[in-house]
């Protein structure tokens, strides 16, 4: 300590840069700590994401073979759950417990009238069709 009792100067400018490298090196573990966190997190997004899509997938291809019979669901299926918005995803997942209401049906409806979904299903037909070719 000095004689009016503050802290002694540091003996080296090695002694007076410690407490600002310490400061940075804590700033970047911080840093580090929130990215871990965050990539954490959309790992489960994503997964909760799969969940949840493929149980839409089975509803919505039960859906489509009750209102469709005969034809192969597979394919209007995936338009339709890839044409859906989250909202609507976990609304038909939802029928995968709750079993199919109006409301799903209302929902896939709703999805299969739209134009990218229409688009998708011709273009999913033609694949089809040239397998028979």
């Amino acid at each position: 300590m000095g004689d009016r009792g503050e802290p002694a100067p540091p003996a080296s400018r090695a002694e007076a840069a410690a407490p600002v490298r310490l400061s940075a090196a804590l700033r970047h573990l911080g840093l580090a700590m929130t990215l871990t966190t965050l990539a954490a997190c959309n790992i489960a997004q994503g997964t909760a994401d799969i969940i949840a899509r493929d149980q839409a997938r089975g509803v919505v291809n039960d859906v489509v073979a009750e209102r469709f019979p005969g034809i192969d669901a597979t394919p209007v299926t995936d338009c339709v759950i890839d044409n859906a918005s989250a909202q609507e995803i976990l609304i038909v997942a939802g029928a995968a417990v709750t079993g199919v209401t109006e409301q799903t049906s209302r929902t896939v409806s709703g999805i299969l009238q739209r134009p990218d979904t229409v688009l998708c299903i011709s273009r999913n037909a033609l694949v089809s069709l040239e397998a028979f070719a």
